[in-house]
C-alpha cells in the first residue's frame, strides 16, 4: 500500500510538471510570434499594429540611451525617422516567468533614419508582458555590440 501511495504521488508530480512545461513551451512559442511581428513591423511599420503589439506602458530604449515611450516609439516606426530596412535576429532567448517573458538577442539591421544609410549592431533585451492573453512588449533596452 505504501509503495502504491509513493507511485501515486510520483505521476502526480511528474504530470503537473509536464502539464507546467507545455504551457510554458507554448507560451514561449507565442512570445516568439510577438516577436517575429514586431520585427516585421519595424521594417514595414502599422500604426495600428504596432500600438496593439505595444503596452501603454512601453519604455523603449535605444542604444543611443534615448528613451521614447509608446507614442514616440510609435511615430519614430511610422514617420521613418527610425527606418529598419533589413533585420536579423540571432542567438534569441526567451525565459518566461508567471505573465512576463525576457526575451535577449542579437539584431543587426540596415537602416536609413531620417534617409541616411546606416547599420545596427545590437543586443537586445525585450520584456513582454501577457495583458489579456496577448503578449505586449512592456519594456526594450539596446546596448551597441
Amino acid at each position: 500500500m505504501y509503495k502504491k501511495t509513493i507511485l501515486f504521488a510520483l505521476v502526480a508530480i511528474c504530470s503537473l510538471l509536464t502539464i507546467d512545461g507545455m504551457a510554458q513551451n507554448k507560451d514561449q512559442a507565442a512570445v516568439g510570434q510577438s516577436v517575429d511581428q514586431l520585427k516585421q513591423l519595424m521594417i514595414d511599420p502599422d500604426k495600428s499594429k504596432l500600438e496593439a503589439l505595444a503596452s501603454d506602458e512601453l519604455s523603449y530604449g535605444h542604444s543611443s540611451g534615448k528613451l521614447e515611450d509608446k507614442k514616440a516609439f510609435v511615430d519614430a516606426l511610422v514617420s521613418g525617422s527610425s527606418d529598419f530596412k533589413t533585420i536579423d535576429l540571432t542567438e534569441q532567448t526567451i525565459t518566461i516567468v508567471d505573465n512576463t517573458a525576457f526575451v535577449r538577442h542579437k539584431l543587426m539591421a540596415e537602416t536609413a533614419n531620417d534617409g541616411k544609410p546606416g547599420t545596427a549592431k545590437l543586443a537586445v533585451l525585450l520584456v513582454w508582458v501577457k495583458q489579456k492573453g496577448n503578449w505586449k512588449l512592456l519594456a526594450r533596452q539596446a546596448v551597441k555590440i
